[in-house]
């Protein structure tokens, strides 16, 4: 009787976790029919207006993700996780002094001012690396990040329309982006993206031994080209997507990659993919249900990292 018990609970266990499976797929597939039956009686009152108004934010979406899952790779190996967000808040604040200065976010100083302040942010960041830290790399990114936040309140709180500035500043303005600031965007990503291919290998080993490894005085230079090419991108990529969904795509797509595989070139086209696929179902959501494009993304983000995460973990168990 005791052996036949003991068989018996290894099946329920495996019935349970089926089941919960079951469930979960269940209601995505409901909730996904739901969608799409709501996108399908929107599109038939206006297909082309609503591709007109939805497709530039898809593509500047996707830009965002190739740059950004990509860049991950590095911070999650290099584990110097918010630095996304000290640079991010870094080029805020530049772009919140311009605008206390009565200069426009949309005006060509404002952008010299965000980079003027990530380049010496990612001066601060070089030179602060050391072999035997006494304060942690985590901790100065995490002091910087919460001085620029605290200055860029006291700017704003100076400046009229400053609490509405800050509010862009986190969640961006994603669904009004237009062709020519894509534009803008695909050409500094190309450029960014074409240096880091060039230089692959170079970029891949500083990363490797970043945690290990004494850094000599020419990979400190290397060094600041990637916080300077991270910090150029962050500039152009926070003020569409804003500060929270930017950090997301630097991490959470990279995550799922992580989990599932094991290489480079397969972490990086499954985070791609991960991040095209939760883009795409963010965007119809907040058409449908006229949301915030940005935090629904961040949202349907954590939940697929989480999905993927509980998968693993039950895979693991059986």
């Amino acid at each position: 009787m005791r052996q036949s018990r003991r068989f018996l609970v290894p099946q329920r266990r495996a019935a349970d976790r089926t089941t919960y499976l079951a469930g979960v797929t269940g209601f995505l597939y409901w909730q996904s029919n739901r969608v799409v039956e709501l996108l399908l009686d929107k599109w038939r009152g206006g297909m082309a207006a609503t591709l007109s108004f939805m497709l530039p934010p898809f593509v500047a979406t996707l830009l965002v993700v190739l740059i950004h899952v990509y860049l991950g790779l590095h911070v999650i190996q290099r584990e110097i996780i918010f630095v996304d967000l000290a640079l991010a808040q870094i080029a805020a604040l530049g772009t919140t002094v311009a605008f206390l200065l009565g200069i426009h976010p949309e005006e060509t100083l404002s952008y010299v001012f965000s980079l003027a302040f990530v380049i010496l942010g990612a001066g601060l960041f070089t030179i602060t690396r050391t072999r035997e830290q006494r304060i942690p790399q985590e901790a100065v990114i995490g002091i910087v990040y919460a001085v620029a936040t605290a200055a860029a309140v006291l700017a704003a709180d100076r400046a009229p329309g400053g609490a509405e500035h800050i509010k862009e500043t986190l969640s961006g303005t994603l669904l009004w982006v237009h062709w020519p600031t894509i534009a803008k965007m695909a050409a500094l990503y190309l450029a960014v993206g074409a240096l880091h291919w060039i230089f692959r290998d170079r970029f891949a080993a500083l990363s490797g031994k970043y945690r290990t490894g004494e850094l000599t005085a020419a990979d400190r230079w290397w060094d600041f080209l990637f916080y300077f090419t991270f910090g150029v991108t962050i500039v152009l990529s926070v003020r569409i997507a804003g500060i929270l969904l930017v950090f997301c795509f630097l991490l959470v797509p990279t995550s799922i990659a992580m989990l599932l595989c094991r290489t480079w070139a397969q972490r990086l086209l499954v985070g791609w993919i991960a991040g095209l696929v939760v883009t795409v179902v963010g965007l119809s959501l907040s058409y449908v249900w006229d949301m915030p494009a940005g935090p629904a993304i961040v949202v349907l983000l954590g939940l697929a990292l989480s999905l993927v995460a509980l998968g693993k973990a039950l895979a693991r168990g059986s």
